[in-house]
C-alpha cells in the first residue's frame, strides 16, 4: 500500500484539493510508519525465536502483533492530525509541471519528530534485538566448541 499511495500521490495532487491532499498525505505517512513497526516488530520475533526459544507462549500473540503493527502508527496520525491537519499538504516544486506536486508533510518539526524520529527509534531497535541474537548465537557455538573439544578428549 506504501507503494501504490506513493504512486498515485502526484496524480492525485494534481486535482488541487486540499481534503484530498490531505487524506493522501496521512496515508502515505500512515504505510510508511506501518512499514517500519511491521520491521520492529519482525526483529521481536527475531529475538523470540533465536534467543527465546522455549516457553515463549504468548496468549493471542498475532492479534497482539497485529494490534501494534497497525495500531502504533495509527495513533501518531491521528495525534498529528488532531494537532493540525494543515501539516499534510501539497508543496509544488514546478508551476508548468502539474505533476510536480507532491502530498506530504508541510512542517519540518512535524517531520522530524513523527518520521525521523520514529524510524531512528524502529532502528535502534533492530540494531539492539540484532545485536542480542549474534551474541546468543555466538556463546551457544562457543559453548558446543568447548563440549566437541571436551567429548573428543
Amino acid at each position: 500500500m506504501l507503494n501504490l499511495v506513493f504512486l498515485v500521490n502526484p496524480w492525485l495532487s494534481s486535482f488541487n484539493q486540499p481534503g484530498l491532499c490531505i487524506t493522501v498525505a496521512a496515508f502515505l505517512h500512515y504505510f510508511l510508519l506501518a512499514a517500519f513497526t511491521w520491521m520492529c516488530l519482525e526483529s521481536v520475533h527475531f529475538y523470540l525465536s533465536l534467543v527465546k526459544v522455549f516457553n515463549i507462549y504468548i496468549p493471542k500473540y498475532i492479534l497482539k502483533c497485529c494490534i501494534a503493527g497497525w495500531g502504533i502508527p495509527a495513533i501518531v496520525i491521528i495525534i498529528v492530525l488532531i494537532i493540525n491537519k494543515d501539516f499534510y499538504g501539497g508543496g509544488s516544486q514546478s508551476e508548468n509541471n502539474p505533476f510536480s506536486n507532491f502530498c506530504w508533510i508541510q512542517d519540518n518539526t512535524v517531520f522530524y519528530i513523527s518520521v525521523v524520529a520514529y524510524i531512528l527509534l524502529a532502528f535502534l531497535m533492530n540494531t539492539a534485538m540484532f545485536i542480542t541474537v549474534l551474541l546468543q548465537v555466538h556463546s551457544v557455538t562457543s559453548r558446543t566448541q568447548k563440549r566437541h573439544r571436551f567429548w573428543k578428549q
